[in-house]
């Protein structure tokens, strides 16, 4: 997964992120998505973080990774 630099990550579209309000799991390729739905299972496990949110999370990565799992 390429690095995400400071500048690259304001330049990602609020729309790519997994939480795009607050503008956290970016997903501007599939190695983000992948990343973005394992930090979210973390966060759940840790409390930080809704199951619904973590749902949705799952959602949008899914529909970059091309997966039907859920």
């Amino acid at each position: 997964m390429a690095k995400l630099t400071v500048k690259a990550r304001k330049e990602v579209p609020a729309k790519e992120f997994g939480e795009p309000g607050k503008r956290a799991y970016p997903m501007p390729d599939r190695a983000h998505a992948a990343n973005a739905k394992a930090r979210a299972t973390q966060m759940v496990e840790k409390g930080k973080l809704s199951k619904s949110e973590k749902k949705k999370i799952d959602a949008k990565a899914n529909k970059i990774l091309g997966d039907t799992a859920k």
